[in-house]
């Protein structure tokens, strides 16, 4: 895999328990991390009024559906859409 190299400074007990870490299990923490944080950011956009429910799932870089359950999750309640509703049904039908 080619990339690019980062230089962090991490505050010592952090550097301590990820010191063993293998490049794949950091490279998914930071996946994970950013993801979360741009469904968070997304989703606090919504709440005041500064997008739509739409632009925030395309800002969080989610379907309507995926920021649907985070905003449940988070005790928000999201308006539901035709768009969302199919997708709702699609992905219990498959499941």
């Amino acid at each position: 895999m080619s990339g690019e190299t980062l230089t962090l400074t991490l505050p010592a007990p952090l550097a301590d328990e990820l010191g063993s870490a293998t490049q794949e299990f950091l490279t998914d923490l930071l996946e994970r991390g950013l993801r979360e944080l741009k469904v968070e950011r997304a989703l606090d956009r919504y709440a005041r009024g500064g997008m739509s429910f739409g632009a925030a799932a395309q800002q969080a870089g989610v379907s309507q559906s995926d920021l649907a359950r985070f905003a449940y999750a988070r005790g928000m309640e999201p308006p539901y859409s035709d768009q969302t509703l199919t997708e709702e049904v699609g992905s219990e039908t498959a499941a």
